[in-house]
């Protein structure tokens, strides 16, 4: 897999979101902020993630639809639970996903950061096939963006998002990415000592 110049991802579905602008001018990307989602909650494998990001979500669809259907949100990527990469928003846009965010004294997370969504929930694990690619896609992201940080929804936007959520093993992250020239380990989520314990 390889991103190109316009921030395209070479073996990824492309689904384009509306829900995207531009960065603002001299912003760099040096973020990766991970992301759980799962629509109707805790249900995998439909297209109501699709829908959300493309503005076609169905309120009658299911009660939670009728909560979030007017919300214009997307992610650059979504990586399904059969490790299925799907893409929304080049990497060169700014995707809506971070919403009120802050990183390392930074706000607006959404400005300088890639946003990839895990179909998953809080508290049920994430799947190999998922960690595969996301390996992959950091993999990429290295080689195209200085990348310094790889943080959790709940890292950028503490006590309003809980997502990843313990479900997600930032030690097996830590042991599958790296960068193409050296080691990464130190640039994903330094407290990821923590879902250890």
């Amino acid at each position: 897999m390889h991103v190109d110049d316009a921030g395209i991802a070479s073996t990824a579905a492309q689904v384009p979101s509306p829900n995207c602008d531009a960065r603002p001018d001299g912003a760099v990307v040096d973020l990766v902020v991970v992301h759980g989602i799962s629509l109707p909650p805790g249900r995998f494998g439909g297209d109501g993630v699709l829908r959300l990001f493309t503005n076609r979500l169905d309120a009658a669809g299911h009660p939670y639809y009728a909560t979030i259907a007017g919300l214009r949100v997307s992610a650059h990527f979504l990586i399904r639970r059969d490790g299925a990469l799907v893409q929304f928003v080049p990497c060169r846009l700014r995707a809506w996903h971070a919403g009120v965010s802050s990183w390392r004294g930074r706000e607006r997370c959404n400005d300088f950061s890639v946003g990839i969504e895990l179909e998953g929930t809080d508290d049920r694990r994430y799947t190999r096939s998922q960690y595969q690619t996301l390996k992959r896609l950091l993999t990429a992201l290295l080689r195209r963006y200085p990348i310094v940080d790889v943080v959790g929804h709940s890292d950028v936007a503490p006590g309003r998002k809980t997502d990843p959520g313990a479900g997600f093993d930032w030690r097996r992250l830590r042991s599958v990415a790296r960068r193409p020239r050296g080691d990464m380990r130190g640039a994903v989520r330094t407290a990821a000592r923590a879902y250890a314990a």
